[in-house]
């Protein structure tokens, strides 16, 4: 019984396979509903720009294990084979003073002991290399998440205009059809219900604009996921008003502290005031150890001749010394003293133009909240003004013209208070991407 159970399991999966296989259904055609944090999770795993930020993080990494073997000694080792056109001999004497095939084997070490702290401090900045390479990394992930949010709000508002212009439609139909009763027992002129009907036919036309919205703003939002540009996708509603408390000197205060950018530009500061080090040490001398061992001989295995020993070595101080190259490290030392001045310029800069950014952004919240709540008022007004109108027209005390205008306006209203609803969301984002990051997910 229980194989034949299995059997029959196994016999409804491939059937399932093979169904969804001729549907062609794949991982993409399958609707995926996706809160904030998900989307924003998905986005920084499939990220390209992530992943070359990730890349660079290592790439400066082994450039600083590279900067680092520079403390320690070299080995280098030499294998040589010559064979000479004659015997060796002696000019005076004709005497045979060495041989015609000669082998070598020599190994040399050094170890460098002094060099005017330019290996220190090339180690130094290619240390901090990296950790300006984890910044930019931070400055990266930043951008990806404000784009995520920002897409997934811009989904949640063409939602809602979609929404917005199905209202109208409906309501345009039905005062598209009141106005056909009237003019069939001859209350209304002609022209009155082609002025419905034409009305009603351009907020069609609105109907498949806000459409296409919709699956713009999907698309856009799947690219940004890496997924297929007409995958399904579905968003959860978070499009709604939540107080922001931050004051603007705060925001200006959490900018100045968070930023990655601020500290990878303080880094690059350090960087370049360590360059000026590394140019100054060409004023002093290199101090070095170097070791030697050789071995020789007429035959491969180099076990000697009778005209060499068989080994040698040596061990030696070395100090090398450019005292003089018509001012040339003075130069270096000049033009690194100027790249220190312009670094530190341009951390100043950055730091005024995060200043105007945050501002910016902290007065466009600020504008957007004040409309949500001048539009909800509207919406109020135009609702209420829409409701007089048809019944006034239902009365015959006002025209189709009235009802129609009142409902553009209701129409306006509420496509003006989403618009700004969405952008508060979105200008929250921006605003928390400028004062470095925290973004505030609602899920």
């Amino acid at each position: 019984m229980k194989n034949i159970l299995m059997r029959r399991i196994a016999c409804l999966a491939v059937m399932c396979t093979l169904i969804f296989a001729a549907a062609g259904v794949s991982a993409d055609d399958a609707v995926l509903t996706l809160s904030l944090t998900e989307s924003i999770d998905m986005a920084l795993e499939r990220s390209i720009a992530v992943h070359s930020a990730k890349t660079g993080v290592a790439v400066s990494e082994a450039e600083r294990k590279e900067a680092r073997t520079s403390f320690f000694p070299t080995l280098s080792t030499t294998y040589t084979a010559m064979r000479l056109n004659d015997e060796p001999t002696s000019k005076q004497s004709g005497i045979q003073v060495g041989t015609r095939d000669n082998f070598s084997w020599e190994v040399e070490a050094t170890q460098p002991l002094f060099a005017g702290g330019t290996i220190v401090n090339s180690y130094k900045i290619s240390r901090i290399g990296v950790d300006i390479a984890r910044e930019e990394e931070k400055v990266t992930v930043q951008d990806v998440v404000l784009d995520v949010t920002a897409a997934y709000f811009g989904i949640l508002k063409a939602e809602r205009i979609l929404e917005v212009a199905r209202q109208s439609v409906e309501q345009l139909q039905a005062h598209r059809d009141i106005a056909e009763s009237f003019f069939e027992v001859g209350i209304i002129p002609k022209n009155d219900l082609l002025y419905a009907e034409v009305e009603l036919a351009s907020g069609n036309q609105g109907l498949v604009t806000a459409e296409n919205g919709v699956q713009l703003a999907k698309a856009q939002f799947n690219m940004l996921l890496r997924r297929g540009v007409n995958a399904p996708i579905e968003v959860e509603d978070i499009l709604c008003y939540q107080p922001f408390d931050m004051s603007l000197e705060n925001c200006l205060s959490a900018a100045y502290a968070k930023r990655p950018e601020i500290r990878a530009y303080e880094m690059q500061v350090d960087q370049a005031r360590l360059s000026v080090d590394v140019a100054r040490g060409e004023f002093y001398p290199t101090v070095g150890l170097a070791g030697h061992y050789g071995k020789y001989g007429d035959e491969p295995g180099v076990s000697g001749s009778l005209y060499d020993h068989q080994e040698d070595w040596y061990v030696m101080a070395v100090v090398d010394w450019d005292f003089w190259q018509w001012g040339k490290t003075r130069y270096a030392v000049d033009a690194s003293k100027g790249k220190e001045i312009q670094a530190r310029d341009a951390l100043e800069y950055l730091k005024d133009r995060i200043a105007l950014e945050v501002k910016n952004n902290y007065l466009t919240v600020r504008e957007a909240e004040k409309k949500i709540s001048v539009a909800e008022k509207a919406i109020e007004q135009a609702e209420e003004n829409f409701r007089i109108n048809q019944e006034r027209y239902k009365e015959q005390v006002a025209t189709s013209t009235d009802v129609i205008d009142a409902q553009t306006l209701l129409t306006r209203t509420k496509s003006d208070y989403y618009n700004a609803l969405s952008d508060y969301n979105i200008a929250i984002a921006e605003l928390e991407r400028s004062i470095g990051g925290g973004q505030r997910v609602t899920s």
